[in-house]
């Protein structure tokens, strides 16, 4: 029989196969945007939620509903708008009436946030109520209806869409509920070669053909697998002093980060970039978590997490140049010097 140990590995090889399959399934549909699937990927195995950055027409929901589709998991897309309310988010109770019995009774109707994947598009377009009721949902994985809980189905998981360049009439998110984001996506113009391969697939009749390679309960299983990764302790270290550095009240704080930050990071980002270091270690082989897997997601863990003060935002320093600055500034910790 095999060890735990040994467990743990054939099922880190099996999901390494799983998300290579995932890939090359999507890359039938989507062309280009590596990086933005494999932090899709990274936040659905390690139980978090997605705020996706993009311009119109960057195929963000066609990323997302296909993800889905090779995944096997249920998909619902919930335009928000500002007359949105959250019972049609949530889902309300409404009176029926037994055919048989004549009696009249509260029946619960499920809203759209009832599916394992949700696309939230524009969620700065909805008022806070309405935003506030993804609350629960993405915390908890649960509702509550007049005074009823009702569990989601899992996995879960919420990927919401901003659009950067039309900020009027908006309604930006607090604090609060950009924390709840595992990553802050951003999706980019395709280069010149991918744009054209673009357009010849889109403006012929070509049919991307995907199947499903992975159900949820495996998904299941996966993020339980990745809890179990080990972190060296001068990885620890290394994450420690990195999200303690964006705080400008820390003793230790270098001159530049009270100058350019008014707000830095919680311990969630601490929590966050450990956990999805542990995804991306699996994904790329290893069984074990390095510095290279906490600095290829440290952008998208802090970049909405940092307020910058209105002197950065004068000098047009934004909060990824920030990052990059804090980067450089945080000494890489070696195991020989932590033993």
């Amino acid at each position: 029989m095999q060890s735990s140990g040994q467990q743990d590995l054939s099922r880190a090889k099996s999901l390494v196969n799983a998300y290579q399959k995932v890939t090359t399934e999507l890359s039938k549909l989507i062309v280009g945007q590596n990086a933005v699937i494999e932090q899709l990927m990274i936040a659905i195995l390690a139980r978090g939620h997605c705020l996706l950055e993009g311009v119109p027409g960057l195929a963000k929901t066609m990323m997302v509903r296909g993800l889905s589709q090779v995944m096997n998991l249920s998909f619902r897309r919930i335009q928000f708008t500002p007359d949105l309310m959250p019972a049609d988010i949530t889902g309300t109770e409404v009176i029926q009436e037994d055919s048989t019995t004549g009696q009249r009774a509260l029946a619960f109707l499920q809203g759209p946030i009832f599916a394992q994947m949700i696309l939230a598009d524009e969620i700065n377009r909805t008022p806070p109520k309405t935003q506030s009721a993804l609350l629960e949902a993405m915390q908890e994985h649960s509702v509550t209806v007049g005074g009823n809980t009702y569990p989601l189905t899992e996995p879960f998981f919420v990927l919401a869409t901003q659009n950067p360049i039309e900020q009027e009439g908006t309604y930006p998110l607090p604090e609060a509920q950009r924390d709840r984001f595992l990553f802050h996506v951003k999706v980019v113009y395709p280069e010149r070669d991918q744009e054209r391969e673009i357009v010849l697939r889109t403006t012929s009749a070509f049919e991307a053909n995907m199947g499903p390679v992975i159900s949820g309960p495996e998904i299941i299983a996966c993020q339980e697998l990745v809890r179990k990764v080990p972190v060296p302790d001068h990885v620890m270290d290394f994450v420690l002093d990195l999200v303690r550095c964006t705080r400008p009240d820390e003793p230790e704080a270098a001159a530049f980060v009270k100058e350019l930050i008014e707000w830095g990071a919680g311990p969630r980002a601490s929590q966050y970039l450990i956990l999805a270091g542990k995804v991306r270690a699996v994904l790329q082989g290893r069984f074990h978590v390095t510095i290279d897997d906490i600095e290829a997601l440290t952008h998208p863990v802090l970049r909405h997490r940092i307020v910058p003060t209105f002197n950065a935002e004068a000098e047009g320093i934004n909060v990824d140049d920030i990052i990059d600055r804090i980067l450089k500034a945080v000494p890489r910790g070696t195991p020989e010097k932590i033993l």
